[in-house]
């Protein structure tokens, strides 16, 4: 099979990047090409929610480059992805149309969770030293432009993901005024940090035990942390010394020194504060530099879509981890959502010829039924609505922004009256195939929901059958389920009519 060539583009804070890749199932990975031109997007973005029209006009010329770039190594495919600063817009349409116009390159504006989730794949993708890493306690932190994101495995499992507005570009535009009075800007950076870092610490820490920090890459922490380390992993001494050398200099000397452009340099300081506070905090043994960047996340995430390569990291089990973290941070109990889970995957997997849904899909459930309680520990009334609000504040790693607000919407309407077609367009701006889409989801977590109404997890297991327009479920169980049958049947027609059959509830015989 011929090779794929492929390119991926960043849209930074202060940098626009661009790699392009040779994939194929025999050589997996590898890059052909890198080409970097510094555009701080970012420097007015975070300031008034705008990019000046010389700044957009500099950026589509750095595209078109880029496409005549891809002209000549024959690229067949490629994906443009904007992070923070496009985020942060007052109007990110109309910006994403004026390029697209301009230049014929349709820029993804990414939300934090999938921006850290493709970096996070960049990660994994070297695999020997990933799962090495991750057998203990091990933090990621990708120190952007705008925002800080950071996860955290404790015994090989996610369990933690959050975004913190402390990137690198922030910091320095609210602090270049205060740096030109001190002599010490690397504790003013620390002042500046320390009230969020410590609200983090007390909120998601815990009794996580981290003793591994791996770094995600840029320009400048590639320059800090040059290729001349062993497997590219410091001891924490080593950090303190290298910290020591660049913490306390000017931009001029980091400059002369990196040798990277003043820009560039300005941003070390506010880097390496952050990464040390988030060492120091861990009390960690090792920081790990594998020197991989955003770009290398969106070449894995294709070739591995595209069946191209083959992950040996379930990153959806990622995933599913951070939402049962979600519920038990929540207070939801453990056996029901364990109990409804198996219920609902049953209910889906024997009745994919009425739904025609996918492995997608299916992991949308699976999330939406782990969530679908977590309301009850604001209150014990309007619980779907608590969930709903809870779930569209809270970041998941892996989704998208529309993809979270199909769950929000399932685990609202598993209670709540669903609205009918009205329903879309409202909120988290839902179009028509995300309205039906989460409509069959909540047919489905509506039954099994239900079929759990004890929270004694009668019903063990259960088995469907379809004939013309009649779908049998059969429902295994030992026990009395008078008080689940009797209060199926609003549960039952709200099926009949999203799937269009008639559907029949009975116990197996014994």
């Amino acid at each position: 099979m011929a090779a794929t060539v492929f390119a991926a583009i960043d849209v930074g804070s202060y940098e626009v990047g661009m790699k392009i890749f040779e994939l194929s199932k025999k050589g997996g990975i590898k890059e052909l090409n890198d080409l970097r031109y510094r555009l701080e997007v970012g420097k007015y973005a975070y300031t008034n929610g705008r990019i000046d029209q010389e700044t957009i006009h500099y950026l589509c010329e750095i595209l078109n480059d880029f496409k005549r770039n891809m002209r000549e190594f024959g690229v067949t495919s490629f994906r443009a992805c904007a992070t923070s600063a496009f985020r942060e817009l007052k109007s990110p349409a109309l910006t994403v149309d004026q390029i697209y116009r301009a230049t014929g390159i349709r820029i993804e504006i990414l939300s934090n969770p999938e921006q850290h989730f493709l970096g996070y794949k960049s990660i994994a993708a070297n695999e020997t030293g990933f799962k090495k890493m991750i057998k203990k306690g091990t933090a990621i932190v990708d120190v952007g432009g705008g925002n800080l994101q950071f996860s955290l495995f404790d015994k090989g499992e996610l369990v933690v993901n959050q975004s913190l507005k402390m990137g690198s570009v922030r910091i320095r535009e609210r602090l270049k005024e205060l740096e030109k009075t001190t002599i010490h800007y690397d504790q003013l950076v620390e002042e500046f940090i320390r009230n969020d870092l410590t609200s983090f610490e007390n909120m998601y820490l815990g009794d996580h035990d981290i003793r591994n920090v791996i770094l995600m890459g840029d320009l400048v922490t590639d320059r800090i942390f040059h290729e001349d380390l062993v497997d590219r992993i410091l001891t924490k001494a080593e950090f303190d010394k290298r910290y020591d050398a660049i913490a306390h200099k000017s931009v001029e000397q980091i400059s002369e020194e990196l040798e990277i452009d003043a820009d560039y340099a300005s941003l070390a300081v506010p880097t390496m504060v952050v990464v040390k506070k988030f060492i120091d905090i861990f009390n960690a043994e090792a920081l790990w530099a594998p020197g991989v960047s955003l770009l290398d996340g969106i070449a894995y995430d294709f070739a591995e879509k595209n069946s191209l390569i083959k992950s040996g990291h379930n990153f959806e089990n990622d995933i599913l981890a951070v939402a049962r973290n979600i519920a038990e941070r929540y207070a939801s109990g453990k056996e029901h959502l364990e109990g409804t889970t198996e219920l609902a995957l049953a209910l889906f997997d024997s009745t994919k010829k009425i739904h025609g849904m996918g492995a997608r899909e299916r992991l949308l459930l699976q999330v939406a039924v782990m969530l679908h309680d977590c309301g009850k520990y604001i209150s014990l009334d309007h619980v779907s609505e608590h969930s709903y609000h809870i779930i569209m504040g809270t970041e998941i790693i892996g989704l998208s922004i529309e993809e979270r607000n199909i769950i929000a919407n399932t685990v609202r309407y598993n209670n709540a009256e669903f609205r009918y077609e009205s329903g879309y367009g409202e909120e988290g701006q839902m179009d028509r195939s995300r309205y039906l889409l989460t409509a069959r989801l909540v047919a489905i977590l509506r039954l099994a929901n239900a079929m759990d109404r004890s929270h004694y997890q009668k019903v063990k297991g259960l088995k469907a059958s379809l004939k013309d327009d009649q779908l049998t479920i059969v429902l295994d169980s030992t026990r009395d389920l008078s008080l689940e049958l009797g209060l199926l049947q609003d549960k039952v027609k709200f099926f009949e009519e999203i799937f269009g059959i008639s559907l029949t509830l009975r116990r197996k015989k014994r």
